[in-house]
């Protein structure tokens, strides 16, 4: 059975200006959950994006049918999450930008553009020899929706791809390997992308011991969430000029003003923006039409992830 009023709530113009013209039987107000909800019952609540799971109390005392994130990353929700609500993602949204900076970030590491930014800087002629991208082993940790677009990006450079997972499974592009083999894949690396969702299991994943198995000079890239590395093990192994970080994520996040990761030469940080681009918002709108006219005609909702 349908429905013949689906409300939805955005938590800014923009995501409203995205959206566009409403489909029949669709009604779009802005709350951004920070003062009170326009509705008693709003059908699909959209919070906003990076506000951190403490905005999910503010839907205590408001019958909402679907939660609809602006993210793909889900830790800490099940535990905010009043009781009675069903969770959705993002899936969709953040892949294909996700990947792009992933590749952007290999990139600049591998032919050491900031490097060649900083001598520009100073106003000097600094031409260097840098490793390549083509030839290298690319190790994906993590081979959902924004691994396989990695991979999807990475065809034309020429690299050896292999695939990690939580378990071993063949995939269309190939043999897609478990984690418990990490011990043996991370020394044949060159490049390692780490893009796992953050869990139990996932916390720390990236120590001491994950990073002293790498090659010399192997580039670590981290896409997925800053708990997923252990800091300490990261600052030393950089500090010692071992390895090379690129890391769109940190724990704590946003890092500190200062903080010695910013000071080191080897490595590249981008404030939590895999995501933050112009397809976002257009990606987020479809989503949420697509949802919001699903509601219309009965049918469950897309990439639920939690139900409390």
């Amino acid at each position: 059975m349908g429905e013949d009023h689906v409300l939805v709530s955005v938590p800014d113009a923009a995501l409203r200006e995205a959206f566009g013209a409403a489909p029949e039987g669709v009604e779009i107000v802005e709350w951004d959950m920070a003062g009170p909800p326009p509705a008693a019952v709003i059908d699909i609540v959209v919070p906003p994006y990076m506000g951190g799971t403490g905005l999910l109390a503010a839907l205590e005392g408001v019958t909402a049918r679907l939660v609809q994130s602006q993210s793909i990353g889900f830790d800490g929700v099940a535990a905010a999450l009043p009781p009675g609500n069903v969770f959705a993602n993002a899936v969709s949204v953040h892949e294909t930008s996700t990947a792009e900076l992933a590749v952007a970030l290999i990139l600049a590491s591998q032919r050491g553009l900031p490097e060649f930014v900083r001598a520009a800087g100073r106003g000097t002629w600094t031409p260097l020899r840098r490793p390549s991208l083509a030839d290298r082993t690319v190790l994906l940790v993590g081979y959902g929706g924004v691994g396989k677009a990695i991979e999807d990006r990475l065809r034309g450079f020429e690299t050896t791809v292999v695939r990690v997972a939580t378990r071993a499974r063949e995939e269309p592009a190939g043999h897609v390997h478990g984690i418990d083999e990490l011990p043996s894949l991370l020394p044949q690396a060159d490049i390692v992308v780490v893009g796992v969702p953050l869990s139990d299991a996932t916390t720390h994943l990236i120590n001491d011991g994950f990073l002293s198995l790498l090659r010399d000079d192997a580039l670590v890239v981290n896409i997925s969430r800053g708990a997923v590395a252990d800091t300490p093990a990261l600052l030393d192994h950089a500090r010692r000029g071992r390895l090379r970080l690129a890391l769109d994520v940190t724990d704590p996040e946003p890092l500190p003003d200062g903080h010695p990761l910013f000071d080191l030469p080897n490595v590249l940080i981008t404030p939590h923006v895999g995501g933050a681009s112009s397809a976002m918002m257009p990606r987020m709108a479809r989503l949420l039409r697509r949802q919001a006219e699903r509601m219309l005609r009965g049918e469950e909702p897309l990439n639920v992830v939690v139900r409390t």
